[in-house]
């Protein structure tokens, strides 16, 4: 059985709400977004711009075929000139907006295209919270897959067809994945979280041991043979890329997982404590409450 953590944790962390769309912007124009939850993404198809993140000293530029990644929610900025009255987002008219395309000044020079995910559950800081406020992907042997779909994302909201809306909805989930997999290629030697821990082949290797099986009675040494690795040399890397330890991440895993499932059927609470590697209903039960702040049963009602 193949698994892929990735595929897994967004497999689980499926977007409460999802918009893709883009702008066709003319001269001198800047463009204020209010603060957000979940991730933000923009790719500059044509054109340069300045984005810019309250709180960050320094704004960033970006050429065509750059991609960034906004996970912290702050308001932003993303402008050709950082000295010009920005209009705010919420403003644009609906007038200016053609199917999921806006034009401002008259379009014509700058085009970009991007999306924004929510997401649904308790378990989304696993995935955002160890991203920094901006991510640019400026990384060009790795951005065929990325420009491949931002073309097609642009064909179906200029020139809607039936089915329109679904076909931009994959190709929003897929743009969100290759700007993952770009932020994996390039920034796993300098950063600290979940991401970043899959970058790191052997660690990865441990991760995706856990995702495979889950229930397994997994512990500090037979994991770091999954990884290669002697124990204190596994447990000293795992912590510093993934801000975790080994056994935290396991049982963090193992409460998504969880979650999921009392949420989705009337699957009883001890077949699910045995499956994911629990002697008894209440060793889980307390491991849940300890996670979660409540019990499984009381999460079954409420979640």
């Amino acid at each position: 059985m193949v698994t892929d953590p990735l595929s897994d944790v967004l497999s689980l962390l499926t977007p409460k709400t999802y918009i893709a769309g883009g702008f066709d912007l003319g001269e001198q124009w800047a463009l204020q977004f209010e603060k957000h939850s979940g991730l933000k993404y923009f790719a500059l198809v044509t054109g340069s711009a300045w984005v810019a993140v309250d709180g960050d000293k320094i704004p960033i530029r970006l050429e065509a075929g750059d991609c960034i990644l906004l996970p912290n929610g702050r308001r932003f900025l993303l402008a050709q000139d950082l000295a010009v009255d920005p209009i705010e987002v919420v403003s644009l008219r609906e007038e200016d907006w053609n199917g999921g395309i806006a034009t401002v000044n008259g379009g014509g020079e700058t085009t970009m295209l991007g999306g924004h995910f929510a997401f649904a559950g308790d378990h989304v800081d696993i995935l955002l919270g160890s991203m920094p406020t901006i991510i640019a992907l400026r990384d060009e042997a790795d951005k065929a897959g990325l420009r491949w779909v931002l073309d097609r994302m642009r064909q179906e909201l200029c020139e809607a067809q039936p089915g329109t809306k679904l076909v931009v909805q994959h190709l929003a989930h897929l743009l969100l994945v290759q700007a993952l997999r770009l932020y994996l290629s390039q920034g796993s030697r300098d950063g600290v979280g979940w991401l970043f821990a899959l970058g790191d082949e052997r660690i990865a290797a441990a991760i995706t041991a856990i995702h495979l099986n889950p229930g397994s009675q997994w512990t500090l040494p037979k994991l770091a043979r999954r990884a290669g690795m002697s124990r204190s040399k596994f447990a000293l890397k795992f912590k510093s890329v993934s801000g975790t330890s080994p056994i935290a991440y396991l049982t963090r895993w193992r409460m998504m997982l969880a979650c999921q499932r009392l949420t989705s059927g009337s699957e009883p609470v001890s077949r699910i404590a045995l499956s994911l590697g629990y002697e008894s209903e209440a060793a889980f039960s307390t491991a849940f409450k300890r996670v979660m702040n409540c019990s499984p049963r009381k999460y079954a009602l409420i979640g």
